[in-house]
């Protein structure tokens, strides 16, 4: 173990009031009390090209899949929108999901020569309210960016890349405003 001169003694190379040693500090067993164990260990898989790209290419297909339902639920919010505010920041979001929609078939065109496979999408269920169903919508905007970064993990072209990272900094946004909308009409958990 070495010891390191104590920069925080009154002067230098004096000890510290409550130091013992003569003005120095033991430095390692303190660092290695709150660092991780170090471990040879492989990444994640949902890290490693090209083993993660079918899981991207499949959701993907997911993220396609559901536009059926994320329209209704737009079309829901808007309804019971209670304020052009309201509306039309739920219009800008919908507009980006439209675009997003758009990006993702290029996308899996691109990646696979094919275009996205028919999937079975989730049927809308709609929520309690106006306050549940912004609460939906910012949980949906969270799930959707862990599960887009994954995809991010597994492109390899930089255009690709930097859809894929306006993808994902839209719905961070997204989640932003719907939060301020959240709030704004006083919506309790």
């Amino acid at each position: 173990m070495m010891d390191y001169p104590n920069p925080y003694a009154p002067y230098p190379g004096e000890p510290f009031p409550a130091d013992t040693q003569g003005g120095t500090i033991p430095i390692i067993p303190v660092v290695q009390q709150y660092a991780a164990p170090v471990q040879n260990q492989p990444f994640d898989p949902v890290f490693v090209y090209p083993q993660n790209l079918p899981g991207a290419l499949s959701l993907i297909g997911q993220a396609v899949a559901g536009e059926s339902e994320d329209a209704q639920f737009y079309e829901w919010l808007l309804q019971r929108a209670p304020s052009p505010e309201d509306r039309q920041i739920i219009t800008g979001i919908r507009n980006d999901e439209l675009h997003h929609n758009g990006w993702f078939r290029q996308l899996y065109l691109e990646l696979t020569g094919r275009p996205v496979p028919s999937m079975p999408g989730e049927t809308f269920m709609p929520p309690a309210n106006y306050c549940d169903g912004l609460r939906r919508a910012i949980q949906g905007e969270q799930h959707a960016v862990q599960n887009y970064r994954k995809i991010l993990f597994a492109l390899q072209n930089r255009v690709h890349i930097n859809v894929l990272t306006e993808i994902i900094t839209d719905e961070l946004r997204h989640a932003v405003l719907y939060n301020y909308l959240y709030a704004k009409n006083s919506c309790k958990a």
